[in-house]
């Protein structure tokens, strides 16, 4: 079995990190928020529905940038619009705001061959808030990039997020990352049997990722999900 006891309620606009050993559920628990693997037992609901696969108001970004390599930055960040059915002329409006939202409008011509794994993430979250969703789920976008990498596009993820007025369930293996980004951050248990703490994470809005490094309340919450993982 796997989230057997998971109980878990996310506020809308509220972006909550799930951080736990690998094989915890995490993931699992994203798939089944999107519908994408169904849940056997208990109760699942989004927006007062059960899950489904498809829905207009989710979008899952996945570890991977999942970028199509025969469009360049802003064919692909049109992409998701086009499948949305926005017209022509609005969505390569709305492309090229979001890739200039991610500094990337001196690369909009480039294909994904042509950038870093850092700029094609940041195409990555481009594509997925120029369509607007109500719901992100994302899985570990960031664990490949380097940690300089990563505190840029933390900031920018922060920003396109506070922008957005979406909620947020976010998966990550990193510590301060989720403390970084979250509101609340849910220690996930090992054995899959739901969450062994939750810890509200009281850095005021809006954050720096830099800047955090220097607040003794960012180190303190640190070593308090550091606590609780080792406990899990």
């Amino acid at each position: 079995n796997a989230l057997s006891g998971v109980e878990l309620s996310v506020l809308k606009g509220e972006f909550v990190a799930l951080i736990g050993a690998s094989g915890c559920g995490k993931t699992t628990l994203l798939n089944v928020i999107a519908g994408l693997v169904p849940a056997e037992g208990g109760t699942v609901t989004v927006r007062s529905n059960p899950p489904a696969a498809g829905r207009g108001d989710i979008c899952y970004i996945l570890a991977r940038d999942a970028l199509l390599p025969w469009r360049s930055v802003l064919g692909n960040v049109e992409y998701g619009l086009e499948l949305s059915g926005v017209g022509r002329e609005e969505r390569k409006r709305r492309a090229m705001l979001y890739v200039e939202k991610v500094g990337l409008q001196a690369y909009r011509d480039f294909y994904p061959s042509k950038l870093s794994q850092g700029m094609r993430q940041r195409v990555s979250l481009a594509r997925a808030f120029a369509v607007g969703r109500e719901i992100y789920l994302m899985d570990e976008p960031f664990s490949a990039l380097d940690s300089q990498t990563k505190l840029l596009l933390h900031d920018q993820l922060l920003g396109l997020w506070e922008s957005s007025g979406a909620t947020v369930v976010f998966v990550t293996h990193d510590i301060g990352e989720a403390i970084t980004l979250a509101d609340r951050v849910v220690v996930m248990s090992k054995h899959g049997t739901g969450a062994v703490e939750e810890i509200a994470v009281d850095l005021p809005r809006p954050r720096s990722a830099g800047g955090l490094q220097a607040d003794t309340r960012y180190h303190d919450l640190y070593r308090r999900t550091w606590a609780a993982l080792r406990a899990s």
